[in-house]
């Protein structure tokens, strides 16, 4: 399909975060742009799955978040457990005080785009599919356009530029911008860092409180953590779409694998799930009698995959490229899902950087040689966000890692069993509560 040979904006990638910024520059009554992506329908994986308080603030600001609302569920709380017991709660009601939404929505990320690319179409724009980009140069007639050409051979002139185009961008690779770990990459000082994701059904189905929906639940045990989230039967076709249907109950898992133990499958197999499970999983959806009186087993593989932990980040977000070049999403930072904290920041990144290059256009109306000051605060604010929760989502994730070893043979005691206990004897207090809850909700670093 063929697309104008100009437009004032040009979003590259049709993930949450593109999606969303063309979402937000039609709520800002704008319209002179043009999305494409690379491949011809959305990802059929799940990936992400919550989107936390302030993000569905964030989206109701620019009505994109009914959609959502309808499809997912509305969750209540994050446990942390150990393989057979509830260490702490953090219960999302607290955040009725400060939001609309007290609470986090679990779906998967296919959902999401899918929802947010529904809204898009019912809004009269259709993301152009596949349009891979191969290159950008300076137009040679305006400095403050770009010629960006594609592997089909076309080509658009654009006067903004937002690389919503993954980890991998092509956008921030032809800019010439750098990405890379703030604390480096070296595996061997990170003994979580890996993992493993997978959608599974079990036979018979499990019980117990952590099958329950609302709720994401984090087992800590042997320096390692796992996490279960129920699904229930809600997202079944969309998550089947290509495989076999199910009725099933379908429960997303993740599992840190430690370097020691190797690197997983890139598709890791039913097997080495089970093994997983069975190992670091919570009793209830284990196959092993001694853990569960009740043994189950994966039924259904749906989808797996492996991923790293490590953070990265582009050295800067915003840059002249002849147009006006922007990163969002992964093109612009990544980190561990510990927190759940990655989709949402693209997502408020997104349609806060719609809002500047709406003002930025108006503003280009009147004097054609404005300079950049909106657009570059907006860049250096979210870098700054960025770098913040990258902190936090590694602090999270050290945290999970603790080991139960002895620090001695004198001190008897292991970080693991001291933040266990810390967890059980002052997570039952409402302010300890509130506070992990708040953190979470991004209601505090919006």
């Amino acid at each position: 399909m063929s697309f104008p040979e100009n437009t004032t904006v040009l979003i590259v990638g049709a993930g949450p975060a593109g999606l969303t910024a063309a979402l937000s520059l039609v709520h800002h009554k704008y319209r002179d742009f043009v999305i494409v992506d690379a491949v011809v329908e959305g990802q059929n994986t799940s990936r992400a799955i919550a989107i936390h308080s302030a993000t569905v603030e964030a989206l109701a600001g620019i009505d994109a978040a009914d959609g959502l609302l309808s499809r997912a569920i509305k969750g209540k709380s994050i446990r942390i457990t150990s393989r057979s017991s509830q260490i702490f709660e953090a219960k999302f009601d607290p955040l009725k005080k400060h939001s609309a939404h007290p609470y986090a929505l679990y779906i998967p990320q296919n959902v999401t785009e899918l929802v947010l690319g529904q809204k898009l179409q019912s809004l009269g724009v259709q993301v152009q599919r596949p349009h891979r980009v191969v290159g950008m140069k300076q137009n040679e007639k305006n400095p403050r356009i770009t010629d960006v050409s594609f592997e089909d051979g076309q080509v658009i002139r654009a006067r903004y530029i937002i690389g919503a185009d993954g980890a991998r961008s092509i956008i921030r690779t032809i800019a010439g911008i750098e990405f890379s770990d703030p604390e480096g990459s070296d595996l061997s000082n990170n003994a979580l860092a890996q993992m493993v994701s997978a959608d599974i059904t079990f036979e018979p189905e499990p019980v117990g409180p952590l099958t329950l929906e609302g709720h994401l639940n984090g087992t800590v045990f042997s320096g390692n953590f796992f996490l279960l989230t129920p699904f229930g039967n809600r997202f079944n076709a969309e998550l089947t779409r290509d495989g076999k249907p199910t009725t099933k109950s379908i429960f997303r898992i993740g599992c840190a694998v430690p370097v020691k133990n190797g690197e997983p499958p890139r598709v890791p197999p039913k097997e080495y799930i089970q093994d997983l499970i069975d190992r670091y999983g919570p009793a209830c959806i284990t196959s092993d009698p001694s853990l569960n009186p009740t043994p189950v087993k994966i039924d259904q593989l749906v989808w797996s995959t492996r991923f790293r932990t490590n953070s990265a980040i582009a050295d800067r977000t915003f840059t002249r490229f002849g147009a006006a070049v922007f990163l969002v999403g992964d093109a612009a930072h990544i980190h561990s899902p510990a927190g759940g904290q990655g989709m949402n920041l693209a997502i408020r990144d997104a349609i806060f950087l719609a809002e500047a290059v709406t003002k930025h256009i108006q503003a280009s109306a009147e004097n054609s040689d404005v300079e950049d000051t909106i657009l570059q605060e907006l860049a250096d604010a979210r870098h700054a966000r960025a770098l913040e929760i990258i902190g936090f989502s590694e602090t999270l994730l050290k945290f999970a890692g603790f080991t139960y070893d002895a620090y001695a043979w004198w001190m008897p005691f292991s970080g693991a069993s001291i933040r266990d206990l810390i967890l059980r004897v002052f997570g039952r207090c409402d302010f300890v509560q509130s506070k992990v809850a708040w953190g979470l909700s991004g209601l505090g670093r919006r």
